[in-house]
């Protein structure tokens, strides 16, 4: 029985509802934007640890434990006037891409060596890339969409070769509701300066 549910499309779509729910409040700074991502992260662990992706599996652990952390910084900030939006220099993202790299040829290499995991090289991207835009989003950093776009858009293609059509959908549907969620914040930004 829960076996099934576990299996079943709706499930799926469901989580993925869910995720838009949270990209459309994060988009808003609004704070339940984060009760939305831990229940959405919790059932996509199932999701992707169905479908074999292990990485895409263990990001949804460290979603749900940023989904508590996130909450717990904007709740701290939410007594502030300001929006508390800001931007990375240069040496902040060359440190971070730089991070990024070593982790994705490292645990591609090791899912290559030790696991049967599908695309592991491309799930590792997707997978730290995920964890450096979700810390990003935590910390109220602008560029957090533009990391978020690019990660998701190696998403779509990894998704569709798994077959997970709702997942690969909902993942198009950010593409889209990012642009408007880096013009929303730029503009949060600009007007609080």
């Amino acid at each position: 029985m829960i076996s099934d549910l576990l299996n079943s499309i709706w499930f799926e779509v469901f989580a993925a509802f869910l995720a838009i729910t949270y990209l459309v409040l994060a988009m808003q700074q609004d704070i339940r934007c984060w009760i939305a991502w831990i229940i959405s992260s919790v059932m996509y662990f199932f999701v992707m640890l169905t479908a074999g992706l292990v990485m895409e599996a263990a990001l949804q652990i460290f979603y749900l434990i940023m989904g508590l952390y996130g909450w717990s910084q904007w709740k701290r900030k939410a007594s502030s006037q300001s929006s508390n939006i800001k931007t990375w220099t240069l040496r902040q993202h060359f440190s971070a891409l730089s991070l990024l790299f070593v982790a994705v040829v490292c645990f591609g290499y090791l899912l290559t060596a030790n696991t049967n995991a599908v695309s592991p090289y491309i799930d590792s991207f997707t997978t730290w890339g995920a964890i450096l835009a979700t810390y990003m989003v935590a910390k109220k950093v602008l560029e957090n969409w533009i990391y978020w776009f690019v990660v998701d858009f190696v998403s779509v293609f990894l998704f569709l070769s798994r077959e997970l059509y709702p997942t690969a959908i909902l993942f198009v549907i950010y593409l889209i509701i990012i642009v408007f969620g880096y013009k929303a914040w730029l503009k949060s930004m600009s007007t609080h300066e």
